[in-house]
């Protein structure tokens, strides 16, 4: 058997470099190029050192927890005894992710026969599993393994931080209540301009039952003045709490909204519950998060109220 030391060292540089930025993006820890690298050759000289038989004392579990002690020093630095540990902490989450995505695409790859042949049995009577998998194979599939991690990790990170602005809406119409999550919009400025009410954006499928059927699929198409003039002899039960509100949406022309005046708003961030009456919901025909995980806009105003009592308390 042939062994190219050269491109095993190559290989190994490469794959603990990527291991080190990784560390560093899932850590929020800047480091300059040189010290990665630097770090990244502590590593890879210790796997060629495998191929030096006077060294084989070296492969014990303490020398390597040591050689990752080393590599996250020269690769980060130390600023606290604290923020050391969760360097390393992260560096190892990152290795048994990579090798667990690695270990379960190799299997995954694998046929009943190539299980198998690996199967070996022991003279004690049990049995052990001979694991072969190719150079190659582990570095081509590192990369896609790590982006694969990255990817979750940024997608789960996203949504905490979404979580931290999304709240519980309660919206009451003459014994109607409708119930959704909504997020709270920091930015959202729309105010009904004669009265100077907020606007807070909900689906307008959370009404439908409600609403006049002609306009079922209609409210993302087509105008809401046009909608409000076909109400018109129409039995409509909540007709006088229709409003027109003016907007300007990104890279669109002035339009209008179809809002409602409800009776009653409860929105519940966090521990805490407010409620307001000066309040319009206006009414989008589309879906406001692909994801479903809120399907109402909340006005900023709207976290800043009297807070919730109960039946018979004093506000």
């Amino acid at each position: 058997m042939v062994v190219y030391i050269d491109l095993i060292f190559a290989a190994n540089l490469l794959i603990d470099a990527v291991l080190l930025w990784l560390t560093g993006w899932m850590i929020k820890v800047r480091t300059k190029w040189w010290r990665l690298w630097l770090s990244a050759l502590v590593g890879a000289t210790y796997v060629v050192m495998m191929f030096v038989p006077e060294l084989s004392f070296m492969y014990t579990f303490l020398i390597k927890f040591g050689l990752s002690v080393i590599m996250i020093w020269v690769a980060f630095g130390f600023s606290s005894l604290q923020g050391f540990f969760r360097s390393i902490g992260a560096f190892y989450i990152i290795n048994f992710a990579a090798a667990g995505g690695i270990l379960g695409i190799h299997y995954l790859l694998q046929s009943s026969g190539d299980i198998w042949n690996g199967i070996l049995y022991t003279a004690a009577g049990g049995y052990a599993y001979r694991l072969k998998i190719g150079f190659w194979f582990v570095l081509f599939i590192l990369l896609p393994v790590l982006g694969c991690y990255k990817a979750v990790h940024s997608s789960r990170l996203r949504r905490e931080k979404l979580e931290a602005y999304i709240g519980t809406v309660q919206v009451e119409i003459e014994g109607v209540t409708v119930t959704c999550s909504g997020l709270l919009d920091t930015g959202n400025r729309l105010y009904d301009p004669l009265t100077k009410t907020p606007v807070m954006v909900m689906e307008a499928s959370l009404w439908e039952d409600y609403l006049p059927e002609s306009w079922k699929g209609r409210l993302s198409q087509e105008g809401a003045d046009q909608l409000l003039l076909e109400t018109d002899g129409q039995s409509f039960v909540w007709q006088d709490r229709l409003r027109l509100v003016p907007y300007r949406g990104v890279n669109r022309g002035a339009s209008f909204m179809l809002a409602l005046k409800p009776d009653h708003v409860a929105v519940t961030l966090g521990e805490e519950t407010t409620e307001h009456r000066k309040v319009l919901i206006g009414l989008d025909g589309g879906t406001l998060s692909g994801d479903g995980a809120y399907r109402a806009i909340i006005h900023p105003d709207l976290a800043q109220g009297e807070p919730a009592v109960h039946p018979g308390g004093v506000a």
